[in-house]
């Protein structure tokens, strides 16, 4: 199969919920081809939102990928999309899709600009090395701003937007954009669902505004290209709108800028502008970095691929969905090439795995492949042991692909079957979701007899409970949500042992450790060069074999267990460094079992007497509300242990920007429509762990 890398693109559409991803990626859909009719979120037929939560709520809940054709200057591009969520609650989906993606376009609403959550998912792209694109959509709202828009983007992400667009007209006059680069104005025929496109002229009112953007955009382009600084210099009217496409494709690729575009998704203005800019301005699989990653036998030998079909095949598992046929695995090829009916290796947990089938994915439907090559992204079917993060690659050249990594749950709640038949039912359906959802964890409560499923928000939850009632039939009852809580220590505490020593008749059981602990933070535990894991680092200090080296990791494992579970409440410990220090054994009575338990034992001693607190999440809460209403919404935030942080005045509304803790959230929504009669929004997301005041801590433990 010859495929042509430089004509395929990888990427991701992504913005704060509401500023319009699934409405571009439905127009997306319809002018490459791939869709005769338009979906529409608002009356629930968006291709991209499948699911019947995403269709009822008008939201996206789950990633969705297609592949669509796209015909620019009489080439034809491959264009792979993945439209992702908005909604905080979700956030883990724009992280595995960042993973995998070679670009993306940040949308941004063109009355709001830069919101809460455009912040998070501009950090995620960051994190991922991803260069962007800028569409500042909505230009048909009542209020709408590019100015304002544009400028959000600089002073709020701190980034470096380049103009290539200007809007004519905003809100109801909208008429359609100035493209800078060609000095041209286009103007859409919304009647022929913008299909039809006229270039004319640049309205005369509309010139010196045109000609000052223009100014600086070839000044910008002249600083990203050092070819063109001397020709800036000696005449700007001779550099080329080749000569600035180069200039800008080579500092989007650097990430040193973000070509902008302006639009109005719902009215069909600016999308097939924006296509051409994702074919001219973000990179194809072969100019991303090669991937990088770790020889499995060996961590700190640094490995990469090239993405060629020549090159050894590797593949970064992004997502698995449960399917009627069996798990369909979400994949993105990095390099070689994959044929259907293959062996590959899972060289994270060394297992090897049967690929069945191929499919190229549009959205729910799908295109039987025979085979997949470097820069594609596909589903495949026979894989049995393969998780989100996990790698995929040639038996005979194994390599480990950077992982992703996946914030914590913040809120809980207990989940219990309605039957025995239920009951039988209910733990496979939340493997089967784990497996899909690596935000999402439920473990058996042993002392209480409940299950307690975790997850990122309270709609996260309710979607889990919907989709257990609804998709797969389970009868279940549901307690209220409840906080995730932390359990850390306040000092450091030395030389403390934990002894297990138990006689039966026959052989006996002995374990002696001597350990020592300390609170720890992440920053700290990096510049100790300390691997904190699950709030754990543990350090080994045994010298002359006072304890045999096989029963260290017995020691670590009884220690991990015992910080899992807790000591002041049964919440995990976490910021705890652990030294083993010393101890010792007997020949014949020593096992791993006993230092299991030692080390468990040493462990809540020494936690217990360096001090013990409780840590609750604090979230980070966005709340945009009318100035009238700014009062009652501050004082309402004070009687919920809130900090403001900042506020700022956006014409007529205020935005607030706070950390409240999250066992104070609950129900909030509802509260804020209330005493704003209906007219504040507000969006939240994890931002830290906080100490406890002890008089509530006193009053959750005594729960």
């Amino acid at each position: 199969m010859s495929m042509d890398l430089t004509k395929v693109r990888n990427i991701g559409i992504c913005a704060h919920i509401d500023a319009g991803k699934t409405t571009v990626t439905e127009r997306v859909l319809y002018y490459t081809g791939q869709n005769y009719k338009m979906g529409e979120v608002h009356e629930g037929t968006a291709t991209m939102d499948f699911l019947e939560e995403e269709q009822q709520r008008g939201i996206t809940i789950q990633s969705a990928a297609t592949t669509c054709p796209w015909e620019k200057d009489g080439v034809t591009y491959t264009v792979n999309l993945i439209d992702t969520p908005g909604h905080v609650d979700f956030t883990i989906e724009v992280e595995r899709s960042m993973r995998v993606l070679d670009g993306a376009v940040a949308v941004f609403d063109g009355k709001e600009g830069v919101e809460a959550q455009s912040e998070t998912v501009w950090r995620q792209a960051d994190r991922y090395n991803v260069p962007r694109l800028c569409f500042i959509n909505k230009m048909d709202k009542i209020g709408a701003d590019f100015e304002f828009s544009f400028n959000s983007i600089k002073e709020r992400l701190g980034a470096h937007p380049i103009a290539v667009q200007i809007p004519i007209g905003a809100g109801d006059d909208l008429e359609g954009l100035v493209d800078l680069l060609e000095m041209k104005a286009y103007y859409f025929d919304s009647s022929e669902l913008g299909a039809v496109v006229e270039q004319r002229e640049i309205p005369d009112d509309m010139k010196d505004m045109a000609e000052l953007w223009r100014h600086e955009l070839v000044e910008r382009a002249a600083e990203l290209d050092d070819n063109l600084t001397e020709k800036y210099i000696e005449d700007e009217s001779s550099i080329t709108r080749e000569e600035i496409i180069t200039a800008l494709r080579i500092g989007t690729l650097a990430q040193t800028c973000c070509p902008t575009f302006c639009g109005a998704a719902l009215r069909n203005i600016g999308i097939q502008r924006l296509l051409n800019g994702v074919i001219d301005f973000l990179p194809n699989p072969t100019e991303a970095p090669p991937v990088e990653g770790v020889d499995p036998k060996d961590e700190h030998n640094k490995m990469t691929r090239p993405s060629s079909l020549d090159a050894p095949f590797s593949a970064l598992v992004f997502k698995v969905v449960n399917d009627t046929h069996g798990d369909l695995t979400y994949a993105r090829i990095y390099s070689g090439v994959l044929k259907k009916g293959s062996r590959v290796l899972n060289p994270v947990n060394g297992k090897k795995e049967n690929v069945s089938r191929i499919y190229e994915m549009h959205a729910k439907d799908r295109q039987t492949l025979d085979e997949a090559v470097a820069g594609q992204i596909v589903a495949l079917i026979g894989l049995k042991s393969s998780i989100t993060g996990d790698t995929l690659c040639d038996t005979n050249d194994p390599i480990v692909l950077e992982r992703m990594t996946f914030p914590d749950p913040v809120i809980s709640m207990s989940i219990e079957p309605l039957t025995t038949e239920d009951k039988k039912k209910l733990a496979e359906a939340l493997g089967t979701i784990m497996r899909e959802d690596p935000s999402f964890q439920s473990r058996f409560n042993d002392e209480t007899g409940e299950t307690v499923i975790s997850g990122m928000g309270e709609l996260h939850l309710e979607i889990i409970k919907n989709k257990l009632v609804r998709d797969m039939n389970i009868g279940v009852n549901v307690g209220t949500p409840r906080v995730s809580y932390r359990e850390a220590i306040t000092g450091p505490a030395d030389a403390i042992r934990g002894k297990f020593v138990k006689q039966t008749g026959g052989r006996g059981q002995f374990g002696d450790v001597i350990i020592n602990v300390r609170p720890i933070t992440p920053e700290e535990a990096e510049a100790e060069e300390l691997v904190l894991k699950d709030g754990v680092a543990f350090i080994d200090k045994i010298s002359q074999g006072s304890i045999p080296r096989e029963y260290i990791p017995s020691v670590e494992t009884g220690i991990r267990h015992a910080a899992g579970s807790g000591i002041l409440g049964g919440y995990p410990m976490v910021n705890v460094c652990v030294e083993l220090i010393d101890g010792s054994y007997h020949d014949v009575d020593s096992s791993q079992i006993a230092f299991e338990q030692a080390g468990a034992l040493a462990f809540r001693e020494a936690c217990s007497k360096a001090g013990l607190a409780l840590l609750e999440p604090i979230m980070q809460v966005t709340i945009t509300t009318p100035e009238e209403f700014f009062g009652a919404v501050s004082g309402d935030l004070g009687s919920r242990r809130g900090q403001i942080n900042e506020s700022e005045v956006r014409g007529v509304v205020r935005v607030i920007s706070a950390e409240v803790p999250l066992s104070e959230m609950f129900g909030y929504t509802t509260v804020l429509r209330g005493i704003t009669q209906g007219r504040a929004s507000s969006t939240m997301e994890p931002a830290n762990y906080q100490l406890m005041p002890p008089k509530l801590r006193d009053e959750v433990l005594a729960r």
